[in-house]
């Protein structure tokens, strides 16, 4: 059995936590599968979109407190094993961000304190109704500080700060309306409004959905004047294709655009 499946369909690339017994744990196993994956897809040309899910009745649980204990007892207190910890995890959640492709997540079950950093990490995600989210390590004596950077990247910070301090979950309809969710469906309804939420994405002009990926994440932490000279420039360049002005005839047209590079 793999912790970590995957499965190709239409330009979707399915990436399925297969660890049920263990919630589906960001365990060291589970990290270094991600990131192959993450790798992977980072030169997959084939590839449209991504969607990320969790076997069992939670998509992730977070860290696995199993291992993190037994790191402690290394001479020097765990520190070592804890700091690659975190920056492994850390280059799992970054390069999701990095990925040329839209991820989605699709939540359901719990998504605690790294499982929300890695529902808060993926560009978009949908949660069946039922689904919790929270950053409640502070309930054990652990501040959640590595999710807190994705969370604050996706909600107000009163709300993540709040959830960082009292350790309570958001129901999957307070989690939508602060923005950490993009929808929520009936659990019957959840691989279905996934995959029709990344088909209708992979049916877009790819190039253009990767360009404007990573200019999203550029100038969003530029002041006003950088964001729009830096996506001006993009446009520009965006415009010049081929593609775009076959899109933008067609449009013109009332045809499908014959783009080539899909």
């Amino acid at each position: 059995m793999q912790i970590l499946e995957r499965r190709d369909t239409d330009g979707i690339a399915h990436l399925h936590m297969n660890a049920p017994e263990r919630l589906n744990a960001l365990s060291d196993e589970m990290l270094a599968a991600l990131q192959d994956q993450i790798d992977a897809l980072a030169e997959d040309r084939e590839t449209r979109v991504v969607v990320i899910s969790g076997a069992g009745k939670a998509f992730c649980a977070g860290h696995d407190l199993k291992q993190m204990q037994a790191g402690r007892q290394a001479e020097d207190g765990g520190r070592a094993y804890f700091a690659d910890l975190f920056t492994r995890c850390a280059s799992v959640m970054s390069g999701l961000t990095r990925l040329p492709q839209p991820v989605i997540a699709q939540a359901h079950g719990i998504a605690t304190a790294a499982g929300c950093q890695l529902v808060a990490s993926c560009d978009m995600a949908v949660a069946a109704e039922g689904t919790r989210f929270g950053v409640n390590g502070v309930n054990i004596g652990l501040f959640c500080s590595t999710p807190m950077v994705a969370l604050t990247r996706n909600i107000h910070r009163k709300k993540a700060f709040e959830m960082l301090t009292t350790g309570r979950f958001l129901s999957a309809e307070e989690a939508e309306a602060a923005g950490l969710v993009n929808k929520v469906v009936p659990h019957d309804q959840l691989e279905d409004a996934t995959r029709a939420l990344a088909e209708t994405v992979a049916a877009k002009l790819t190039a253009a959905v990767k360009i404007g990926k990573s200019t999203f994440y550029e100038q969003i932490t530029m002041d006003l004047d950088a964001a729009y000279a830096h996506a001006g420039q993009v446009m520009v360049e965006n415009m010049l294709w081929r593609d775009t002005n076959e899109g933008i005839s067609a449009f013109l047209e009332k045809r499908p655009p014959d783009w080539q590079k899909g």
